[in-house]
């Protein structure tokens, strides 16, 4: 399996991508992305900045998405915490979902850990690594904790009014 950057005519597919992970959300009664976050507007951004990575099979078959956001991230603005390390030597992970087809197989773990070879190849010069969830998400908590991410804080209301979203840190050694 690898990680490649999204290119602007897959837009649609990072799209449908996306929309499926919002009904897997909604499905399962967490009220994360069922807003108008993340749009079309946001996923084309993040492909234009290189920021959209798309994650296949060996075979070439397209699993799930991510966007990797260098610093600085503007969605911590308002963090309520403490950051492990006040860097701006750090990446951001963001929209990260699987094809709701390929739930089950273990693909959501293994691009995290795909994940890290890609961002410690793509961006070498990163102390840390973020990311956060809405609080209701418990299987992407439990994903994010098991990589070894610690909780620092939460931010609220920033990709929805009413959002709480619980952030955490993963410090990198060189």
């Amino acid at each position: 399996m690898y990680l490649r950057k999204a290119k602007i005519e897959e837009l649609d597919l990072v799209c449908d991508i996306i929309e499926d992970g919002k009904q897997q959300l909604a499905d399962a009664g967490i009220d994360q992305w069922q807003d108008n976050y993340p749009n079309r507007d946001v996923i084309k951004d993040d492909i234009a900045n290189g920021q959209a990575v798309i994650y296949n099979s060996d075979d070439h078959e397209t699993l799930g998405v991510a966007a990797i956001v260098q610093a600085p991230d503007h969605s911590y603005d308002t963090l309520q915490g403490e950051w492990l390390k006040p860097t701006d030597k750090y990446v951001t992970v963001h929209r990260v979902a699987i094809f709701s087809h390929h739930q089950g197989q273990g693909y959501a773990s293994k691009l995290f850990q795909d994940l890290f070879s890609y961002i410690g190849e793509h961006h070498p010069e990163s102390e840390s690594i973020r990311i956060d969830t809405h609080k209701d998400n418990k299987k992407m908590q439990h994903l994010i904790e098991k990589f070894g991410f610690q909780k620092v804080g939460e931010i609220v209301g920033v990709y929805n009014p009413s959002d709480i979203c619980f952030v955490y840190e993963k410090l990198l050694t060189k």
